[in-house]
């Protein structure tokens, strides 16, 4: 018997056509897998909808009706041979036809489908293969129409988007445009079998003490095999196999060892990969292959009390380590397929900018293998939602049935990853749920009777997926929702939070997130404008376009957020002196504020992950690391990979060690009668996050610069020497900030105001923290500016010096550690400096192949500051130059 053999059908044979249009001709695809907004912009029928506002020209597509055609050869077959169509993903409602007979109808983009056709392939010529798919839309608002007593609504995009399965963000969202898409969005292929491995898949189990691990290997086999010889190994060494017989089309198989390599976030060790692989025999003759890298860790989410906190922990723990999960929230990165390669810059971002975890969000699509394989190498966890967001879906008996089928198909493609750690049932739609005061009862255990409330999809969330995941991947938890614990979704003190009163809601002032914490804060963000050179891309005339400014009704068009202009502008306005032009000083100036918003919220949640017992915050994923189209959003990367100044900042907040400084005013009248004569006092919190897991001892200085002044001085009374334990922060000190010596503990009335003038001078002195370990090695810094910085009077810098060097011992500061091909950018400046950015100057090349390790940086006068460069060498600092707040 001969082995099976999978034949994928390739765009070279395939073209499309618009089904409703008989005027419409056959076009050869641009590619395959595809959609149909590329295959009609590859031909000019429909213009980029990235640029401009060519967005609203092509709305029509996704209100016709496409037609897309293969034509194939039958190659020759042998008696009993299967002949299958494998189709990976089609976009959404398609009915498939192959030699004029309909063999398949589809109403999921996200359920996989096979169909045996051997009967209805043509022998000895080619076969014609037809997809048509209808508008989604369409049939989205009929079926709304056709249940007229559920309560239809949602936030984003149209309403009818809870009716169909597929992907939401298709229908626009806060941060893109609408493009409903349909088409061969993954793969199609043609297989010919005897017999078949249909599941390769396992389960693992790790002893607490981390000494032995089991792995159960378990094999689905479809048709005639005999045995199947299971596999282990690792780094190309066979570590266990074993040959077993099949029974009712299942073959097993238990491996042990005493001494397992195991899978570690990225921060915290390494990430070996096992292979499990099956050979499918028959009278000792190979039929099938089929194998599956995995991991083997230990992973739990851990709800305990707390020792002197109301509610539990919401904590994630690998391999016995409680880890604090520093990292962001993705979403889908292009509206169509997206190249597996572009999968693995996007991880190579996360993990280097030192986050542990990234969510995909529940509006979006059950990413590409190639997402979770470049998750599962760099050691980045993965907090998985299942694909409903924003919205009150409905729950009758054919969406259920689908739902259910969907879940369960991707759970399995999906399971053998070791990064993925949690599953969660939505985004989101718990929150909706109370926003608009639909039916909860979470004391009613009746599922039966949860169908009849004006909240349905609790059914999908507490009864399918809950038995779905308990039957697949009983090891991994599952969460309701996100967010979802406590009293509501609201409840700081369990479960996970969104925390969106920065930005949305009450709109408070993100110097405040320690007082807008949670458990886990699995969402929280600021918007900003992306690069300069991103925005000259959406300009349909880039540079030169008359559009080119902040206020544009063509800018405007690429932010998608109801209420941004406000919202920006409220918080521009309290916090920082920023200027509208030129463009590009106003897009550094969101950027910095961006980074100021989320740096402080790492900063001060970090805070609160204080060691056992004391996990009072255990994760912060901001929202979002990525774009999907150019545009204003609350990215901190956008659509072209480019970095935002937020970006780099919670890179230095995510280092293994860190210092953390928060100021705070304290106005103190001289007795109980008086208003007129009071003491203003500055006082600055000092602490330390070590998020390593080896005690620190490091040696921490105080300095401070007054901006007005120019003074700058170490104080030598506050210099440290101090242990900092493994995976915790550490409170340092509480000191007032001194400009004329210390002041005395009560005040009085003074003759000659000097209140007043050392509040003046509190209020413009900088502070900063520099940690270095006994060995001399730098290790981090904070600097903490008087707050807004619109107060503050910011010194004109009259000598920048940028130094190009290999010598990287010769700074005692180094900032980034520059990759193996890297050199580094020596600054340093006569004044403090907020928020130093580093760009390139390269009039025929702005978007040139430069990378920084770093970026937006504080200086103190007297700082050298190393930041790793790649793409400049030695003698470039004329391409160099600097923006800073305050040009």
């Amino acid at each position: 018997m001969p082995a099976r053999k999978v034949i994928p059908i390739d765009y070279t044979k395939w073209t499309f056509r618009q089904a409703d249009d008989p005027a419409s001709k056959w076009l050869p695809v641009s590619r395959m897998p595809t959609n149909i907004h590329l295959d009609l912009q590859h031909h000019g029928i429909i213009a980029d909808p990235y640029v401009g506002k060519q967005e609203n020209d092509c709305q029509w597509v996704g209100e016709s009706q496409w037609i897309y055609k293969a034509v194939f050869p039958t190659p020759e077959l042998t008696f009993g041979q299967k002949a299958v169509l494998a189709f990976d993903g089609l976009d959404t409602y398609a009915t498939v036809v192959l030699n004029g007979k309909e063999i398949l109808k589809t109403k999921d983009m996200f359920i996989p489908e096979r169909v045996d056709v051997l009967y209805s392939l043509h022998s000895g010529k080619e076969n014609v293969l037809e997809i048509t798919f209808d508008s989604t839309y369409l049939i989205g608002k009929k079926i709304v129409e056709q249940y007229p007593d559920h309560k239809w609504g949602c936030w984003n995009g149209d309403p009818s988007r809870l009716a169909v399965r597929k992907a939401q963000y298709h229908y626009g969202w806060d941060w893109g445009c609408a493009l409903l898409s349909c088409g061969p969005w993954r793969p199609v292929s043609l297989e010919f079998y005897h017999s078949r491995i249909s599941d390769l898949y396992f389960t693992t189990h790790i002893e607490k003490p981390l000494k032995s691990a089991e792995v159960v290997a378990k094999a689905d086999i479809e048709g005639e095999g005999e045995e199947v010889k299971f596999e282990i190994s690792i780094d190309g060494k066979t570590v266990g196999t074993e040959t077993v017989k099949i029974e009712n089309g299942f073959a097993t198989a238990t491996f042990k060892t005493n001494s397992p390599k195991l899978w570690y976030p990225h921060t915290y060790g390494q990430q070996p990969l096992y292979v499990l692989k099956a050979e499918l025999l028959r009278s000792k003759s190979l039929l099938d292959t089929a194998s599956k890298r995995f991991g083997l860790r230990r992973a739990e989410v851990i709800q305990r009390k707390l020792e002197d906190s109301p509610g539990t922990t919401f904590l994630f723990e690998v391999n016995n380590i409680p880890i604090f999960c520093g990292g962001s929230n993705w979403i889908p990165g292009e509206f169509g397929p997206m190249d597996p390669p572009k999968y693995h810059d996007w991880i190579k971002m996360v993990a280097d900018g030192n986050q542990v975890m990234i969510r995909v969000w529940g509006g979006g699509i059950f990413e590409h293998k190639a997402f979770y394989e470049a998750c599962d190498e760099m050691g980045v966890l993965v907090w998985q939602d299942f694909l409903f967001a924003c919205g009150n879906y409905p729950a009758h008996q054919e969406f259920l049935a689908l739902v259910k089928r969907e879940a369960t198909e991707n759970v399995k493609l999906l399971r053998h990853h070791p990064s993925i750690v949690i599953w969660a049932g939505n985004n989101e739609d718990y929150q909706y749920c109370e926003t608009e005061d639909l039916k909860y009862d979470p004391n009613d255990p009746n599922p039966e009777s949860w169908l009849k409330t004006t909240f349905p999809a609790r059914y999908i969330y507490e009864k399918i997926l809950l038995e779905v995941t308990k039957e697949l991947i009983p090891g991994t938890f599952y969460h309701y929702g996100s967010p979802y614990g406590g009293k509501d979704t609201t409840d700081p003190h369990v479960g996970d939070i969104h925390q969106w009163n920065i930005w949305h809601g009450t709109q408070e002032k993100y110097q405040d997130f320690d007082k807008l914490s949670g458990r886990f804060v699995s969402e929280f963000g600021m918007e900003a404008y992306p690069n300069i050179e991103t925005v000259e891309v959406y300009l349909p005339e880039g540079r030169s376009d008359i559009d080119r400014y902040p206020q544009s009704s063509t800018v405007e068009f690429h932010n998608k957020a109801t209420g941004n202009e406000r919202r920006l502008a409220l918080y521009l306005a309290e916090n920082i002196p920023y200027t509208m032009d030129p463009f590009e000083q106003y897009i550094y100036c969101t950027q910095l504020m961006q980074a100021e918003c989320v740096s402080s919220a790492y900063k001060l949640w970090k805070r609160q992950w204080k060691g056992h017992g004391r996990e009072y915050c255990s994760g912060a994923l901001v929202w979002q690391i990525n774009d999907v189209w150019p545009g204003q959003s609350w990215s901190i990367v956008d659509y072209y990979l480019r970095p935002k100044l937020a970006y780099y900042a919670i890179k230095r907040e995510l280092r293994p060690v860190t210092l953390g400084l928060k100021r705070t005013v304290h106005t103190i009248p001289a007795d109980n009668y008086t208003r007129a004569y009071t003491k203003t006092i500055h006082k600055i919190q000092l602490w330390a996050c070590n998020l390593s897991l080896e005690t620190s001892g490091p040696f921490i200085l105080i300095k401070s610069h007054n901006l007005i002044t120019g003074q700058t001085s170490t104080w030598d009374d506050l210099k440290y020497k101090l242990d900092l334990p493994p995976n915790r922060s550490t409170e340092i000190d509480d000191f007032e900030i001194s400009v004329f010596g210390h002041y005395p503990d009560e005040p009085t009335k003074p003759p000659d105001g000097a209140f007043s003038s050392a509040e003046e001078e509190q209020q413009q002195t900088v502070i900063a923290a520099y940690i270095w370990d006994f060995d001399g090695k730098f290790v981090a810094r904070a600097v903490n500016w008087p707050e807004p910085l619109k107060y503050a009077h910011l010194p004109k810098p009259k000598d920048i010096k940028l130094e190009l060097t290999t010598s990287l011992q010769d700074g005692p500061e180094l900032d980034s550690e520059p990759a193996q091909d890297a050199i580094a950018v020596i600054v340093s400046s006569d004044v403090a400096v907020k928020g130093l950015c580093l760009e390139v100057m390269d009039p025929l090349n702005r978007d040139s192949e430069v990378v920084f390790e770093d970026n937006c940086v504080d200086l103190m006068p007297g700082d050298m500051v190393h930041i790793g460069v790649k793409g400049l060498k030695c003698g470039d600092e004329g391409r160099l130059k600097v923006r800073y707040l305050g040009m």
